[in-house]
């Protein structure tokens, strides 16, 4: 017999994400002897690297990679319980932040219930609802940037999770603390409400919204960051969850032993101290937007504002820009998977690689 037909009837129905191409695939497809000429600007990665102190920590780590990791990554928990001012158990440390994402489809969605999300915010949202068998309220943005009245007007009896990316992802842009707070002060006692948060940390601390006094106000919300973007440590996948202790406890009664290698603790744990990284990354992030969006300007393309390390473009034919560009050596993101087919999302970059990136887009669009 067919394995699928073995199979749960809805998993062969369920959509794949479609990640930002790694550089050795391009390579190979194309035909480059060489990966080192290849500029990857796709997945929103932090282009100065890991932290310095982060990769100090790995090497001394390494040395005990013949012992399990610590379960409960305690020290990393305590010194974001520190940093957060929240106890260590409404902390729970995840293989990415979309571990987070889907221990709440494990603890909240099933048949029979909803999401809502706005309709071009991280895909992954949509697809954690449909492996849970939940329906997905899709909410138009206005302007690229989420619709926080429309949101709580398409709530529903059955809407389990509210899940707002902010700042969003693929848009760039964000709603501020005060429309945050007018809407939490609104949803409903029975929904629970997601903060997506992976690139907040790139925003200076003061242009941060204070997302954590709806959980000190017992409000049922979820924090949810990653190591992966400000910190540079993507390829370790660790991130964290932060709630209230009755809500972090069901997160943990639905994680596996041993979630979190250890290598990633030991990282995570020393990038927290490196502040100079931090300053490094944000000022490479405004200084790589502001050029990019003075060269979009005069080669008279539309843009959509910017606050994190990644830019919507309006090339015209997404796809395609996409593939020529990866002839010349560049890979960004081609954004039709979110109803953006003239568009292409762009990491912002060195300044080498930016500048190299507007030189072959300028040679792409000109079809020379």
């Amino acid at each position: 017999m067919n394995i699928t037909k073995l199979a749960n009837a809805w998993v062969d129905r369920l959509g794949i994400y479609e990640p930002g191409r790694p550089i050795e695939e391009v390579a190979r497809d194309l035909g480059f002897k060489s990966v080192d000429d290849i500029i990857k600007l796709a997945s929103n990665e932090n282009a100065l690297g890991p932290s310095p102190k982060a990769v100090k920590a790995i090497t001394t780590a390494a040395k005990s990679m013949h012992l399990y990791p610590d379960g409960g990554a305690f020290y990393l928990r305590r010194a974001l319980a520190g940093r957060l001012r929240v106890d260590m158990d409404q902390i729970c440390v995840t293989n990415g932040s979309n571990e987070g994402i889907e221990f709440l489809g494990h603890v909240f969605l099933g048949r029979g219930t909803n999401i809502v999300m706005a309709d071009r915010a991280f895909v992954v949202y949509k697809l954690i609802a449909a492996a849970y068998e939940a329906e997905t309220i899709s909410v138009p943005m206005t302007d690229f940037t989420h619709d926080l009245d429309a949101m709580l007007a398409a709530i529903t009896p059955r809407t389990k999770i509210v899940f707002i990316s902010n700042p969003n992802n693929p848009t760039g842009t964000m709603v501020d603390g005060t429309a945050i707070d007018r809407f939490m002060a609104k949803v409903p006692e029975h929904v629970v409400v997601a903060l997506d948060e992976a690139y907040v940390e790139l925003l200076p601390e003061k242009q941060q919204p204070d997302t954590l006094k709806h959980m000190r106000e017992g409000r049922n919300v979820f924090i949810l960051r990653t190591f992966s973007k400000t910190y540079g440590l993507a390829g370790l996948r660790i991130g964290y969850t932060v709630g209230s202790k009755d809500g972090i406890g069901l997160l943990n009664r639905v994680r596996q032993p041993f979630n979190v290698n250890a290598l990633g603790q030991a990282a995570a744990l020393a990038a927290l101290d490196d502040e100079a990284h931090v300053r490094r990354t944000r000022k490479m992030v405004t200084d790589g937007l502001r050029f990019l969006e003075k060269a979009f300007d005069q080669m008279g393309l539309d843009y959509v504002s910017s606050v994190v390390n990644f830019i919507l473009v309006k090339t015209g034919r997404g796809r395609e820009v996409f593939q020529s560009l990866e002839r010349e050596k560049v890979i960004v993101r081609p954004m039709d998977p979110y109803g953006l087919p003239e568009y292409v999302r762009v990491t912002v970059g060195t300044a080498s690689e930016n500048r190299f990136f507007i030189k072959a887009l300028k040679k792409v669009l000109s079809g020379k």
